[in-house]
């Protein structure tokens, strides 16, 4: 199979020929038809993660190994079985989930795969969608996306799960209680729309780029401008008071203090950005104002079932995605790392 891989930290991605998996068991191939270009790909790419007072995590210590081919949001066709596969057939379409583990423990057993305690996700742990061809553990990992735009599709397996699952842990809320997303990039619109989908109108977006803002407020959304200082002021100040949820979809230092500074008693900040930094909590007034502060990983293939059922009930709107050729995968992820993206950037096979 070709590949666009990560061979050294920080440097372009190099056009690869590699062994193309011959699925084993309860395994599938596929044909990668799309594949959405992810913030984290950036991190994976760069090599670490930034854990605040010059402390780094590093991607190799983690068991990430290169070269590797990125990319979890991967929709593909299936061109081969394993002699234990059952469920999908040869030329099916399948979103295919990506946050895969061990697959015996009770946290795979129990599609909370995202939980396994020895990951093996696919453009992670294991060659992704930056490639022709992509190699899903059981067929229970794939998801048909029936009439939804397939490059819409891939990014229901990240940034959709991730910001689905990180709403479910803000709510229960009032339809018209104020729950701010802070980022308005991929997560951000694909956020707004799952919002208003399941029926929640008092929407609040903090974004430092006025492109962004612009165009969260034309979803719907009140906009904040997140740069410079008093931040959580400008929160309070467009929702009319502290607030009930935040969702940092950044999750830097200076997103995280905001968020925090926001929230009213009994308030939850949902932590799911990858940004880096760190955060000093005032202890006394977690437990006086009863705060939570809660971390987000992606979500679980059940999540992917009811988001991709939500999609197709008509009821949520698609987020603005930009495809480009699969062979410009580096071009894709450095502009994403210059800011240069509304939505969501999609690689396309040159057939699809």
């Amino acid at each position: 199979m070709r590949a666009w891989a990560v061979v050294e930290n920080g440097k372009p991605l190099a056009e690869l020929e590699l062994p193309t998996p011959e699925p084993q068991g309860t395994e599938v191939l596929l044909e990668v038809t799309h594949c959405g270009v992810c913030h984290s790909d950036l991190h994976i790419w760069e090599g670490y993660y930034d854990l605040g007072g010059g402390e780094k995590l590093s991607l190799r210590d983690r068991g990430v190994n290169l070269p590797l081919a990125m990319g979890h949001e991967v929709v593909g066709r299936v061109v081969k079985l394993g002699p234990e596969a059952k469920g999908v057939k040869v030329g099916d379409l399948r979103i295919v989930y990506p946050w895969v583990g061990c697959g015996t423990c009770r946290y795979c057993l129990a599609d909370e795969d995202n939980m396994c305690l020895t990951p093996k996700s696919i453009g992670v742990y294991q060659h992704g969608g930056y490639a022709t061809h992509v190699l899903a553990p059981h067929p229970r990992h794939l998801v048909d996306p029936g009439t939804i735009d397939p490059a819409v599709a891939a990014t229901y397996a990240c940034s959709g799960i991730t910001v689905y699952s990180a709403i479910q842990k803000a709510m229960p809320l009032e339809p018209d209680e104020p729950i701010v997303l802070i980022g308005a990039g991929g997560l951000g619109m694909n956020a707004i729309e799952i919002l208003k989908a399941i029926g929640h109108r008092n929407i609040i977006v903090v974004d430092v780029s006025p492109e962004k803002r612009e165009a969260a407020a034309a979803r719907g959304a009140k906009v904040v401008d997140g740069a410079g200082e008093d931040v959580a002021k400008r929160i309070m100040a467009a929702a009319g008071g502290p607030v009930p949820a935040v969702i940092d979809l950044v999750n830097g230092t200076a997103t995280a203090r905001a968020g925090f500074g926001a929230l009213r008693k009994g308030g939850k900040l949902i932590q799911v950005g990858l940004f880096g930094g760190e955060l000093r909590l005032p202890l006394p007034l977690m437990a006086i104002r009863a705060l939570t502060v809660q971390g987000s990983y992606v979500g679980t293939v059940k999540d992917l079932r009811a988001l991709v059922a939500l999609a197709q009930s008509g009821k949520l709107a698609p987020l603005p995605v930009t495809t480009m050729p699969q062979r410009e995968a580096n071009a894709a992820l450095m502009r994403l790392r210059d800011g240069q993206v509304t939505g969501r950037i999609v690689l396309r096979a040159e057939a699809a």
